[in-house]
């Protein structure tokens, strides 16, 4: 029998705003953290020991805790009486997508324009972020090691296309771009770029003392807001979707299982990595050692040994929620012909026989049972055998930690483009499905 559906379109109304609000990896934990606070989450600190987690959660009334580290953060819910063997259920996603980030000597131009140096970061549809109205949104680092955010979120960007009347090929040969050349934003004018600029610029819209900010991680992103699309309104167009969608869906998930009251036997979790969009290689990325050293030290904390970790890994399960591909009514023939899935059609189970995606049989029944018990329908994804296939952060944390992995998400179009589509109903059936699953 399936529970009652927590969420709703409230819920999308909900995800408009966290994109908004969400420009970088940095904003979107800092505002992921603020919710789960919100549902009794408490902050702990990577150089503290960790007390015993069982007391500590009825000394504050809540074993909710998260721990934030650069762009990602891993937030957990020990229940009240929760052995040191007790397995994890996770739902693990990415903070980050492609677009355009700052470079170490941001301050260029030429011809009488004033311009900012960037780099490609990831794999964006780079046409996409031609002509766009862009804001400048990230992390800055202060002398004494603190950091600050700051987000320019008005029109502040633009990468300028050439004129067709100085490319009359662009429609019949299609638009060619020299990602050095033709991708360098302007932000003004003036005869000579001056060294510094651009920082103290931000400084100042920090409200940081000039001189203050000695270190950098700054991204463009889009001012234009969220939007419901379509006649009935049954669309939604926007940002960051991939993966934000499946990060905040994981957060409303997370809370709605810690504060439900109903027994849980396994312990869940959200893990929001960074850098999943070049390949996951860093200290806040899916191949490094943040969610293992978390899991562990949470096992230890509840007084268990490495026997108890080990029979708490092998119990444990993860879904690797990232978007995926909705077929194409223009572009059909690029789909496997009998696998279609449509948007507002119910979360995605990711199929790859070549491991790209980490599903197999079991993974697809411990989906299925969610799904079911949540009333919510979902649909299977499998490329075009003519097609390379991407792939996802669960692969790695199955190779990484041992963990039975199984890869989902909700199908979209416009992937990697300055603003994605899905459908208006699809993130509430995620969080429905995402909650089943914790609750077990």
């Amino acid at each position: 029998m399936s529970a009652p559906a927590r969420f709703d379109r409230g819920h999308t109304d909900d995800l408009m705003s966290f994109l908004a609000a969400s420009p970088s990896p940095y904003h979107a934990v800092a505002n992921t953290a603020e919710r789960l606070e919100k549902a009794g989450f408490r902050k702990v600190a990577e150089t503290d020991a960790w007390d015993t987690e069982t007391s500590a959660a009825s000394a504050s009334g809540s074993g909710g805790r998260y721990v934030l580290r650069g762009g990602a953060i891993v937030a957990w819910y020990v229940p009240e009486g929760a052995a040191a063997h007790t397995p994890f259920r996770i739902i693990g996603a990415h903070t980050d997508s492609p677009n355009l980030r700052v470079k170490p000597q941001p301050d260029t131009g030429a011809h009488g324009w004033r311009q900012v140096a960037v780099e490609i970061y990831g794999g964006p549809l780079l046409n996409s972020w031609l002509d766009r109205d862009l804001g400048l949104a990230g992390r800055l680092t202060l002398r004494d090691g603190s950091s600050v955010l700051v987000d320019v979120d008005r029109p502040l960007l633009r990468v300028p296309q050439l004129a067709i009347h100085l490319d009359r090929s662009v429609s019949s040969e299609g638009l060619k771009l020299d990602k050095q050349r033709h991708l360098q934003p302007v932000w003004g004018l003036g005869r000579d770029p001056r060294d510094g600029d651009l920082i103290a610029f931000l400084e100042a819209e920090a409200g940081l003392a000039a001189g203050s900010v000695t270190g950098w991680d700054l991204m463009t992103h889009p001012v234009e807001a969220p939007a419901y699309l379509g006649r009935d309104r049954e669309l939604v167009a926007g940002p960051r979707m991939d993966n934000l969608l499946s990060v905040h869906a994981g957060a409303a998930a997370l809370a709605a299982a810690a504060t439900s009251g109903a027994p849980l036997t396994h312990i869940p979790v959200l893990a929001a990595f960074d850098h999943e969009e070049n390949g996951s290689q860093s200290d806040t990325g899916a191949d490094g050692p943040l969610l293992g050293s978390v899991l562990e030290r949470s096992v230890f904390a509840r007084g268990g040994s490495y026997e108890d970790r080990a029979r708490a890994f092998a119990g444990t399960v993860c879904l690797s929620s990232d978007t995926g591909h909705a077929v194409h009514p223009n572009y059909a023939e690029r789909h496997d012909p009998t696998h279609h899935p449509r948007v507002n059609g119910g979360p995605i189970l990711k199929v790859n026989v070549n491991n790209r995606y980490a599903t197999d049989g079991s993974g697809r029944a411990v989906f299925a049972a969610a799904c079911e018990k949540a009333g919510v329908p979902f649909q299977s994804f499998v490329s075009n055998n003519s097609m390379p296939c991407g792939t996802t952060i669960g692969p790695i944390t199955a190779a990484r930690h041992g963990i039975r992995t199984v890869d989902i998400g909700v199908a979209i179009l416009s992937m990697h483009s300055v603003r994605e589509l899905c459908g208006a109903d699809d993130p509430f059936l995620l969080a429905n499905a995402l909650t089943a699953f914790l609750e077990g």
